[in-house]
């Protein structure tokens, strides 16, 4: 089935926010996150960017790939708030292209293919040199929809309390919204 955007989604252009401060991904309370940006596009896509840290290096000078692979994975996540939706990542699978250096903004751009029952297929790219640079990552991936007792069955008790204490309902709501 063809994806539906939420009407209640972010307008294209409107930047998402870290969905969760401690969220490796997004997340702008980690010191060696990727604090990646997402913002929303047309229909259900959204563009996002981060740039790699000497933290985050693999190889010398070189990002690692389990970070650029997080960097999709988060990036294909985030879809899933156009939709209103609580997922997590069923399959994630990566094809690295190019060789990514430390201190290269990366420009992800995803879009949900298709939906059927829990089901949320989507793809991204990462590129280099900018929107329209060759590509030096891309994935697919499947998403699961769940309920939020997912995460309060098998999260940390303390992180699982605090978020669901916020009182700003759309903090805790999102807190829910992506990865296992």
């Amino acid at each position: 089935m063809k994806p539906v955007r939420h009407p209640d989604a972010p307008a294209p252009g409107e930047l998402l926010g870290a969905h969760y401060g401690q969220c490796f991904g997004c997340g702008d309370e980690q010191a060696h996150g990727l604090h990646l940006q997402a913002r929303a596009g047309e229909g259900v896509s959204i563009t996002a960017e981060f740039t790699v840290q000497p933290a985050h290096q693999g190889a010398p000078g070189l990002a690692h790939g389990g970070v650029l692979a997080t960097a999709l994975d988060e990036t294909l996540g985030s879809l899933n708030w156009l939709l209103r939706t609580i997922a997590v990542t069923g399959r994630l699978e990566t094809d690295f292209v190019r060789p990514v250096p430390v201190g290269t903004t990366l420009h992800l751009a995803a879009e949900v293919t298709a939906v059927a029952g829990r089901k949320i297929y989507s793809s991204a790219t990462g590129r280099i040199g900018g929107p329209d640079g060759p590509v030096a990552v891309r994935a697919d991936a499947l998403f699961i929809e769940v309920k939020v007792d997912h995460f309060i069955d098998h999260g940390r008790q303390e992180e699982i309390q605090a978020a669901m204490n916020d009182p700003d309902q759309v903090r805790r709501a999102r807190a829910f919204e992506v990865n296992p």
